[in-house]
């Protein structure tokens, strides 16, 4: 389909959304790429998997930040990459580093530095213990398949978000509404 193709679907699928995350972050390995970064060296040429420059550039495109989460335990590869793929530019924060923990101190960082709640991310890894970790923060988590990030990722993960916002209005009403009882009841 080619890039530019991948980027006018995603955007067009964006626009089927009447909320979006304020910032999606993506894991590296096998998430935007098919290989750990750790298994070549800077000098290799990577590729991305077919659909991830164009959904990264349709997302920049409609206002939404996207953010890097890896644990690498060589970042440098990985920004080498980024650069050589053209796409390091895309990205508002990038938390690339070896950790024993899930992804939870990344995206702590990743709050810390864009000021975006737990609430309003979207976040595409390949690993299971991530998404699981990262969910319990609060932070709408999808898991990819061997393609990576691609359309039907893309789709799962906005839907999955909207439902997730929606949820949290409705409790946040819920309170709002069992707080005016109580309060009124003590009068």
């Amino acid at each position: 389909m080619g890039d530019d193709g991948v980027k006018k679907e995603a955007m067009d699928m964006m626009d089927e959304f009447e909320v979006l995350p304020r910032l999606v972050v993506v894991d590296l390995d096998y998430t935007l790429w098919p290989f750990y970064c750790e298994c070549l060296s800077k000098h290799d040429m990577p590729s991305l998997y077919p659909y991830a420059k164009g959904i990264l550039y349709a997302l920049k495109d409609k206002g939404v930040d996207v953010a890097v989460a890896s644990r690498s335990p060589t970042p440098d590869i990985a920004n080498t990459f980024l650069e050589k793929l053209g796409i390091k530019s895309i990205f508002v924060a990038q938390e690339i580093f070896s950790s024993w923990t899930h992804k939870t101190d990344h995206f702590q960082k990743l709050k810390q530095r864009t000021g975006v709640p737990y609430s309003e991310m979207l976040f595409f890894d390949d690993e299971d213990r991530n998404i699981q970790a990262v969910s319990k923060m609060g932070v709408t988590s999808i898991l990819v398949d061997d393609d990576g990030v691609d359309l039907g990722a893309l789709r799962q993960g906005l839907s999955k978000f909207v439902q997730n916002k929606s949820s949290l209005e409705k409790n946040k009403q819920r309170w709002r509404n069992f707080s005016q009882k109580s309060t009124s009841s003590q009068n």
